[in-house]
């Protein structure tokens, strides 16, 4: 199947000391599969690099701030029309974003709900608020291991890639996938690959933000900015940057 490249050339990075936006070429880019059009998702590619790794003791202060609004709000915290969107963004084929099968983000605000919103690490706690402040699912990677240079397209046929500890599969038929650059699956909007996933000695990662498709660009951008923001902030990072498709 051919390929169509879209190298995604509003990139710029965030100097983390002085807080000031830099434009500048990146090493970062995404792959569109001509398959996805109509396009059905709006994405934005984050990054951060020279990141500080530890495991999660507590909710750090922005978390702590999400996680209250929703004990407040309740389940409307991320609306069930944003719901909706994000569900429609997986509906294709044989895929049904139901039971195990929902965005990650939903799942999200159920543990949140509960009072049982899980604490990981630096990068994959920012990663989960975001998706659960925006109602976006979200994928973070090891950036060694994913490489900079990500593709989106649907899963096939007797794809499939372990997702936990355990050894549990995941069945990527129809599913929108990221895939690594040589096309190998790494992460989706529900469940990302153990190969890919940060661990103690992840020093850049990288991810991406799953919007639907008629989200306003200026509210991509915004919650791109802040992810990235929030990877300076919390993961110590020395550089962090956004990438946003045309």
């Amino acid at each position: 199947m051919r390929k169509v490249k879209i190298r995604l050339d509003r990139a710029y990075s965030l100097n983390t000391d002085e807080q000031v936006i830099i434009m500048n070429e990146s090493k970062y880019e995404l792959v569109l599969d001509p398959t996805l059009d109509p396009r059905p998702v709006s994405p934005a590619l984050i990054w951060a690099e020279q990141i500080t790794m530890s495991d999660s003791e507590s909710a750090f202060e922005d978390l702590e701030k999400v996680l209250d609004r929703v004990a407040t709000t309740g389940e409307e915290a991320v609306p069930t029309e944003v719901r909706k969107r994000v569900r429609a963004i997986l509906r294709h084929g044989k895929y049904k974003p139901s039971g195990r099968g929902k965005p990650a983000s939903e799942f999200l605000l159920k543990a949140a709900l509960g009072g049982d919103f899980p604490l990981i690490n630096g990068p994959v706690d920012v990663n989960n608020t975001i998706s659960l402040e925006s109602g976006f699912p979200a994928s973070i990677f090891d950036a060694e291991r994913s490489g900079r240079r990500l593709r989106l397209r649907r899963g096939i046929e007797g794809e499939s890639y372990v997702f936990n500890p355990s050894g549990q599969l995941i069945d990527l038929q129809d599913l929108l996938v990221v895939c690594r650059e040589d096309d190998v699956p790494c992460g989706n909007p529900v469940k990302d690959s153990m190969d890919t996933k940060t661990h103690a000695g992840t020093c850049d990662v990288i991810a991406v933000l799953y919007a639907p498709a008629d989200e306003p660009e200026e509210s991509v951008r915004r919650w791109a900015e802040r992810f990235a923001e929030l990877l300076g902030l919390h993961c110590h990072a020395a550089r962090t940057g956004v990438l946003l498709p045309d």
